[in-house]
């Protein structure tokens, strides 16, 4: 018969002695220490997950008591019973108390979800403005947060003072909090993005055709006029501006524009899909003012390669080159109180080519716009290049006239 263990009997283990059962709780020994009267709780067990012995420490003696060790062994003892292993169960609770430890705040977890990502970003303008956002709306209020803290109000009290004032914003910084969250939820640190039903509890916004802003354009009508004042002096900005409009390509294109891209034999600038917002690559048939103004500034090139133009730190010209010259020559356009942009020209050159019968298929190629239809881009393959010559050297002697 073994007695049960005592406090009087426990104080007595010495170093050498064996480990004593604790005689109440099957499995339950006190294993002595180095020093008189210490020892070390060991809860013994078969694990009912695969059968194998387990041993598992509750502690030290003094500081645990005899009542607290009992306490705790029976506990392990019904955990047992119902087929789990305390051991494992234990590990599992302590990994998920590290999980927790280790969860970021918002900020934190917007900020590596956004370096894991920056690389697959178009241009270093979208990477900027993705982050300066959330900086704005939404850092100020929660980015001090824990992710797994955070509720569909929490994001809704972010985003409602320009939830319909600023809806195109809003919509975005929404997708862009549901990323964060989403990479959170992928990283066990919460289980689902709580941003999808924000719009549940915010007043419904405009649809998308009443908030889409259109880019103030020049009227095509007056694109001769505005044409003929570009030509009148040699600034690199007049330049750019000339083959901006001749080319209807897009600003960034443009400025990062690269000798190697240009077929002077065929009157062909071709700009590799890296470089295209739909990641397709885009030939664009250039007229006889477009090469000399390209030849003109070959002339001005030491090596012929790399950029076509160059800014004084001989990086790519920055937008602000087009828009100070249009801001500085206050031209008008079609929207009452504001100037005409660079990406407007675009939108000339779309109403130009419709007004004068061109087919919407040939006019959107020459913009580089997507097709849209699954299907029909499967089919699709051509590029209607020579049909676009014909349309773009029209276009051109227009401008010119």
């Amino acid at each position: 018969m073994i007695l049960a263990l005592s406090d009087a009997k426990a104080r007595k283990l010495k170093p050498d002695d064996k480990p004593v059962s604790d005689g109440t709780i099957a499995g339950l020994y006190l294993y002595p220490a180095k020093t008189v009267g210490t020892g070390k709780w060991i809860f013994r067990f078969k694990s009912p997950e695969n059968s194998k012995r387990r041993d598992m420490g509750l502690g030290s003696y003094p500081i645990v008591s005899i009542r607290d060790a009992r306490t705790k062994a029976f506990e392990l003892r019904i955990v047992i019973e119902k087929g789990i292993d305390p051991l494992e169960e234990r590990r599992v609770q302590e990994r998920e108390k590290k999980k927790l430890a280790s969860v970021p705040t918002f900020e934190e977890a917007a900020r590596r979800h956004h370096a894991d990502k920056a690389e697959g970003f178009r241009n270093s303008k979208h990477t900027e403005q993705w982050m300066t956002s959330l900086e704005t709306y939404i850092f100020p209020k929660i980015g001090k947060r824990m992710v797994n803290d955070l509720t569909p109000a929490d994001f809704a009290a972010c985003l409602k003072p320009i939830w319909l004032k600023k809806a195109e914003t809003a919509a975005r910084i929404k997708q862009r909090c549901d990323a964060v969250m989403n990479w959170a939820a992928a990283n066990g640190f919460i289980l689902a993005s709580p941003v999808g039903v924000v719009d549940k509890i915010l007043p419904k916004q405009p649809g998308k055709r009443e908030r889409v802003e259109h880019q103030p354009a020049l009227p095509w009508r007056e694109i001769p006029k505005f044409f003929s004042m570009l030509m009148e002096g040699e600034a690199v900005s007049r330049q750019m501006l000339e083959l901006l409009i001749l080319t209807a390509c897009r600003s960034g294109e443009l400025r990062e524009m690269q000798w190697e891209e240009i077929d002077f034999s065929h009157a062909i600038w071709t700009i590799p899909a890296a470089r295209m917002k739909g990641k397709v690559t885009h030939r664009v048939p250039l007229g006889q003012r477009a090469i000399e103004i390209l030849e003109r500034q070959l002339d001005k090139s030491e090596t012929g390669e790399g950029l076509v133009f160059l800014s004084r730190s001989r990086k790519p010209m920055t937008d602000m080159v087009l828009t100070k010259f249009l801001r500085d020559k206050k031209i008008q356009s079609d929207t009452p109180g504001r100037l005409a942009t660079a990406h407007g020209f675009r939108s000339s050159f779309r109403d130009w080519a419709s007004e004068n019968g061109y087919a919407r298929d040939l006019a959107e190629r020459a913009l580089a716009h997507t097709i849209k239809n699954a299907v029909e881009a499967a089919y699709h393959r051509t590029d209607l290049l020579e049909q676009r010559r014909v349309m773009m050297l029209e276009w051109e002697q227009y401008c010119c006239s």
